[in-house]
């Protein structure tokens, strides 16, 4: 199921008196991509999310969120079932990513946690982001490869990465099997 990421930024956009060029000019992304996400039609990969958060000045969690909560939110395996799945400027990129948010439920949070099921990929060909911030991923099960600049490491069950995310990476599942990790993602606002 995917949220409705883009009527919140659509929401938003207007609480805050700015039109699709002002946003599209201000997040540097086009005007169509800006009307595709605003009406659901694609859901970018986490750089135009965090730019258009900027522009906006909200952190990238609002367009995720459910409901605010200013106590602990504890998140229950059960509840696993409402996922994201982020794509780039090609809607058919990242199809294999699908995410479900660990703390949707949490306001004022500075870290965005996700449980990622990556399926298997036959295909190889790819096509990085890069955004500011950090991310963290931890293999639970499977082997993943990582892309990070000129850079590739496989990693397993148990294995982790922490890198800054402003440097082109990639992450997809390696040998066509399906993969699970634990993500933490820290954008600034």
């Amino acid at each position: 199921m995917m949220n409705n990421v883009g009527e919140k930024i659509n929401e938003i956009r207007k609480i805050k008196g700015l039109g699709i060029e002002d946003l599209a000019e201000r997040a540097g992304l086009s005007i169509e991509q800006i009307e595709h996400i605003e009406n659901d039609e694609i859901l970018p990969s986490l750089s135009p999310l965090i730019k258009i958060a900027r522009v906006l000045g909200v952190r990238l969690g609002t367009f995720l969120d459910d409901e605010d909560r200013i106590g602990p939110v504890v998140s229950r395996k059960e509840d696993h079932t409402k996922s994201i799945s982020f794509s780039n400027d090609n809607t058919s990129a990242r199809k294999e990513m699908e995410f479900f948010s660990l703390a949707g439920n949490k306001s004022g949070r500075h870290m965005e946690p996700f449980l990622i099921n990556l399926s298997a990929s036959e295909s190889k060909e790819f096509i990085s982001s890069s955004h500011e911030g950090e991310e963290f991923l931890y293999v639970l099960s499977g082997s993943v490869s990582v892309s990070y600049g000129k850079e590739s490491f496989v990693l397993y069950q148990g294995d982790s990465i922490y890198y800054d995310s402003i440097v082109k990476h990639h992450v997809s599942s390696e040998n066509n099997e399906q993969a699970i990790l634990l993500a933490v993602v820290y954008a600034p606002f």
